[in-house]
């Protein structure tokens, strides 16, 4: 039965430094139906996700930020509650940016209908914030697969490794023939790495010298860098690349809540002596092609040869706490709230 009320997060101020609760306003405003052509759906699942921290900032970036006293953007899957658009149903399931909030009104060009998609498997709907999702499995594949192109026999480095970008970075360097190192934040991650999704080797961050780590773990030196952190990260990566070395840059979350200038990498000089192709993209650069993407992740998944999973957050009430969970470490795998319950 749907509430009359709709919870919401705004965003009440821009953080300085890191995000802090006080950071998002909440508010309670009634529910109003959608107009011609509109859609009002129920969320059921957030994502949470680091480019979050980017929107919540005026600074440049690739999309609009969010302004103050919006409704905090997010990424959401939800069932359609009441429609005014003869494309969508009350009971489909969809997903876009619907926001901190119970419901959102939207109109159909901003929604993904997951109900009609044609997938190879019957994945559970959590799949659709993991792999089958556009920010996820679309990152992930074309990153690597696009700008990385692995060869089979090559040495692909991960950073953020158990995170849902870079664990399924590290599946699909696998499957494509490859050595593939992580690098994470605990033992206990680095554990997950190897022994649950097959990586060959992963570093903890926090406890090695990442020089010496790497120098080890990678014998052959590197051939693919898949940076979703930047700093000092990409710095001792770059002590051991190999010649033509590709680094697909997908973000830098090391430096999102730096309050002064940030300094490029020390070792910059070896994108030159190495040769080395440094790409940074944004997801939504493969609009187009993400059949593709979703077509093969979702045959892997089939054959059990991706594994995924979740950090799940019960409540609305929690998300501008459960978001510090991105920056801390406190999390494995991919950060999810639950809104609401799915429909039976």
């Amino acid at each position: 039965m749907k509430k009359s009320i709709n919870r919401q997060w705004r965003l009440a101020t821009r953080p300085v430094g890191a995000i802090k609760e006080s950071d998002f306003e909440y508010r309670e405003e009634p529910i109003s139906s959608p107009e011609d052509g509109g859609v009002l759906v129920r969320n059921i699942y957030l994502s949470l996700d680091p480019t979050n921290r980017i929107w919540m900032t005026d600074s440049p970036q690739y999309m609009p930020p969010v302004e103050l006293g919006e409704v905090m953007r997010g990424v959401a899957i939800g069932v359609v509650e009441e429609s005014k658009n003869p494309n969508f149903q009350p009971g489909d399931l969809v997903s876009g940016l619907l926001g901190w909030q119970d419901y959102a009104l939207v109109s159909s060009q901003k929604l993904l209908p997951l109900t009609k998609l044609p997938q190879p498997i019957p994945a559970p709907l959590t799949a659709f914030l993991g792999p089958l999702s556009f920010i996820i499995g679309c990152t992930a594949y074309f990153g690597l697969l696009d700008i990385g192109q692995p060869k089979a026999g090559e040495t692909v480095v991960v950073s953020a490794a158990a995170g849902a970008v870079g664990s399924l970075v590290g599946q699909i360097a696998k499957i494509k023939g490859c050595r593939v190192v992580g690098i994470t934040g605990s033992d206990e991650k680095c554990r997950w790495l190897r022994e649950e999704l097959g990586f060959d080797a992963a570093i903890n961050y926090q406890t090695a010298d990442l020089v010496t780590a790497l120098a080890q773990s990678c014998p052959d030196g590197i051939d693919v860098y898949f940076d979703n952190v930047g700093g000092p990260i990409l710095d001792a990566v770059l002590t051991q690349v190999n010649l033509f070395a590709r680094i697909p840059l997908c973000g830098l979350i090391s430096t999102y809540n730096a309050q002064e200038p940030v300094p490029g990498p020390y070792n910059y000089s070896q994108i030159l002596m190495k040769r080395l192709r440094v790409q940074g993209f944004i997801v939504t650069d493969y609009l187009a092609q993400s059949g593709v993407a979703f077509r093969e992740i979702g045959q892997w998944l089939q054959e059990g040869k991706i594994k995924y999973t979740l950090e799940m957050v019960e409540g609305l009430e929690n998300a501008p706490q459960a978001i510090l969970k991105l920056f801390n470490g406190d999390k494995n795998g991919k950060l999810v709230v639950k809104v609401s319950e799915e429909p039976s």
